[in-house]
């Protein structure tokens, strides 16, 4: 695809310039002003080409619409829609003259994200370090991991084997075969059987028409792979048919579950939560400063290892994101096990040791107490950076979110800064006594 080249702005001679319209002093053009668009430029042109296909959009409309999409909490499609609404999201991308149509389709962003990949958001995400200097290279860290929800259902085994028959119909019809039957009406009464699952009375029926449910899909699968032809089996539902083989299969207690066919890495982690006894997705583990609450790595883990496992992955990449290691890193009891991981001492909260000294026994208990502050975050990236439920496929979905996620939350610290530094005046409007 051919890239499009930023071309240098000329002033407009019969009307007054976009730019001049626009109040100099808002932290977002402040923001557009810091970030090294020109790096982005060079980095991700390596991603088009100057002959093939129709010119591309501006990198820095695309990763400005990202950046927008992750601060501002906004769908694709919304942050395409606000654009056109709002001059200053058009000028934080680039535009030099208001303009009155859509940016982009919102598929764009889709085709934009595959294009630079993991790595390429990497590098915003060490931008978003970068830009707080010294204040990112502290020599403590705080550290803790969540659950990134994906976006699928609760799982249930008679909700996948009534999703793989819905399939399994619809190739047959693709193909020009005529099955001997659909089951349809038979697994719309099946369905109703098994909503009493818990009744004691009505379990027994429930587990029938579970079993029945797996039988039916069993035939289905077993007719489609006679009837088809051995190239499009093979190629094309040989990969499918495997899958959905060992979800009938897998039983209550079996390990390494399948729990959604479009998202077959997913895994359930316990928690222990009262109100969410499980949470279906991916764990992620978050690295802050201690005093200056920045976020300074962030790893998602396709595995769902031990809290004292995932140590090693986020300090590398606390190391690698601000170019300096932490020299002390302060976790939970869920991290026991641990006291040094790469020259990194791991400090957990816990009675004082005998020889340790009465400075550094309330040394170690401040931390402990500082170490709290990480958990606001969290909720933060859930509740206004999109984390809560990752909307993007697959095991690179879970680490394009995640680092997007921890960049909007710097940007927004960022933000902050520069706006009580250029209105102090509101920090007084905000703590007035009525």
């Amino acid at each position: 695809m051919l890239r499009r080249s930023s071309t240098i702005h000329q002033p407009n001679l019969f009307g007054t310039d976009f730019l001049m319209q626009l109040d100099p002093s808002d932290p977002l053009l402040k923001l557009a002003a810091a970030i090294p668009w020109q790096e982005f430029e060079e980095s991700f042109s390596i991603h088009y080409t100057a002959t093939t296909g129709a010119p591309s959009k501006p990198i820095r409309l695309m990763i400005g619409l990202l950046l927008l999409k992750q601060l501002e909490n906004l769908s694709d499609e919304s942050v395409v829609l606000q654009w056109k609404r709002n001059p200053y999201y058009q000028a934080f991308c680039g535009m030099k003259e208001f303009q009155q149509k859509l940016p982009c389709h919102s598929t764009e962003l889709v085709h934009f994200r595959k294009r630079i990949g993991a790595e390429g958001m990497e590098q915003i995400f060490r931008m978003s370090v970068g830009l707080h200097g010294e204040s990112a290279l502290e020599d403590v860290v705080h550290v803790d991991t969540t659950v990134h929800e994906k976006n699928i259902t609760y799982p249930t085994d008679s909700k996948l084997a009534i999703k793989i028959i819905n399939r399994l119909n619809k190739i047959g019809p693709a193909h020009g075969i005529s099955q001997r039957r659909t089951f349809v009406k038979e697994v719309r009464s099946l369905r109703l059987d098994i909503r009493h699952y818990r009744h004691v009375k009505k379990r027994a029926k429930a587990k029938r028409a579970l079993k029945r449910l797996r039988t039916i899909a069993g035939i289905l699968m077993r007719e489609l792979r006679r009837e088809l032809p051995q190239y499009c089996l093979f190629e094309c539902y040989q990969r499918d048919f495997l899958l959905y083989e060992r979800v009938l299969r897998q039983q209550q207690n079996d390990k390494n579950k399948i729990y959604s066919l479009h998202e077959p890495q997913v895994y359930c982690i316990a928690k222990g939560k009262d109100h969410k006894q499980y949470e279906y997705g991916s764990k992620a583990s978050i690295a802050s400063t201690a005093k200056g609450n920045l976020i300074v790595g962030v790893v998602s883990h396709e595995q769902n290892l031990h809290d004292s496992n995932t140590l090693p992955e986020i300090l590398r990449h606390v190391e690698i994101s601000r170019g300096k290691a932490a020299k002390q890193a302060v976790c939970d009891r869920g991290y026991r096990g641990k006291r040094e991981v790469n020259g990194t001492q791991i400090i957990l909260p816990g009675k004082g040791l005998k020889k340790d000294t009465r400075y550094q026994k309330d040394k170690k208990r401040k931390q402990c107490r500082r170490r709290a502050a990480i958990e606001p975050i969290i909720g933060h990236l859930k509740s206004d950076y999109r984390m809560a439920r990752n909307y993007l496929k697959g095991a690179i979905g879970d680490r394009i979110n995640l680092l997007m996620a921890a960049a909007a939350w710097n940007l927004k610290q960022w933000l902050l800064a520069i706006f009580w530094l250029f209105f102090p005046w509101q920090k007084l409007q905000i703590y007035r006594i009525p």
